[in-house]
């Protein structure tokens, strides 16, 4: 799979996807319990800009998030957002702590309700000086390690293609199952649950948002490849949960389903057993 980014998103890299389903918190990790993430590794495939993946660093509190993405332009547009997050947030609140034990500090001393406030409810930087002087620099001598934004990082990487050298405690697939059967066929799509599978610790978590079958065809009419592999695809996404417990997985445990039209997707969670 090339890194270079392809003129028709055959691999579902959309560029300004989050202008078509624009959140300040994703829905779809709505339907996971509040402590989900917290303290744990995380790798998101197929990250696009990384507003997921931000979101998980950011607000949810893992230790580490790792977003990969085949296209070069989305990667980048990715760091951009890391930057812009960091630059619009509060001050953390082991700042906030430090200034209030200083005493000749001089600093505005907040109460604690205020420092738990969500980060997204303060806006110290507006993104009308980030226009005008780009983004504040990221101290990163003074942020905590597994706190945002220096537990998030970001690659350009085909993911099929490279070998597992990590093991992560979640890994999320959201919205990409899709591209990868209709640029891999049957065979791949059971590669990539496979590498999902060894990329997990024992007992770690899956976050699947499979594509149903109806949407594969306005996609592969985006390219005459798709097109062609199409014809010969025997599985659908109801097989799905089946590989998954054949490769050793346990049972999906169904979340629901949220988002609008077309993006009105279930979210499904697999154990590794």
């Amino acid at each position: 799979m090339s890194m270079a980014s392809s003129i028709a998103p055959v691999y579902g890299n959309y560029h300004g996807y989050y202008s078509k389903r624009p959140f300040v918190r994703d829905p779809r990790l709505s339907l996971l319990p509040p402590s989900f993430f917290t303290g744990k590794a995380v790798l998101d495939i197929g990250c696009n800009e990384g507003w997921v993946t931000c979101e998980i660093g950011q607000i949810w509190g893992a230790a580490r998030v790792i977003g990969v993405d085949i296209d070069e332009t989305l990667i980048r547009g990715a760091w951009k957002r890391r930057r812009s997050l960091w630059s619009q947030q509060s001050p953390g609140r082991d700042v906030m702590e430090r200034n209030e034990n200083d005493n000749s500090s001089g600093v505005f001393k907040r109460s604690k309700l205020d420092r738990v406030t969500d980060s997204h409810s303060h806006y110290y930087f507006p993104a009308s000086c980030e226009h005008s002087h780009e983004s504040l620099p990221i101290p990163t001598d003074t942020i905590k390690e597994g706190h945002f934004p220096t537990n998030v990082i970001f690659r350009t990487a085909d993911f099929l293609a490279e070998p597992v050298s990590e093991r992560y405690d979640i890994v999320i697939a959201l919205s990409i199952t899709k591209w990868i059967h209709l640029n891999y066929g049957d065979d791949g799509i059971k590669q990539f649950f496979r590498k999902v599978h060894e990329s997990l610790n024992a007992g770690g978590t899956l976050v699947l948002e499979p594509q149903t079958w109806e949407t594969y065809a306005k996609a592969k009419r985006l390219d005459e490849k798709l097109k062609e592999n199409a014809k010969h695809l025997k599985l659908h996404p109801g097989n799905f949960p089946t590989i998954l417990q054949n490769i050793g997985f346990g049972p999906p445990r169904h979340l629901g389903s949220v988002g609008e039209g077309g993006f009105h997707r279930p979210v499904d969670l697999y154990i590794k057993l």
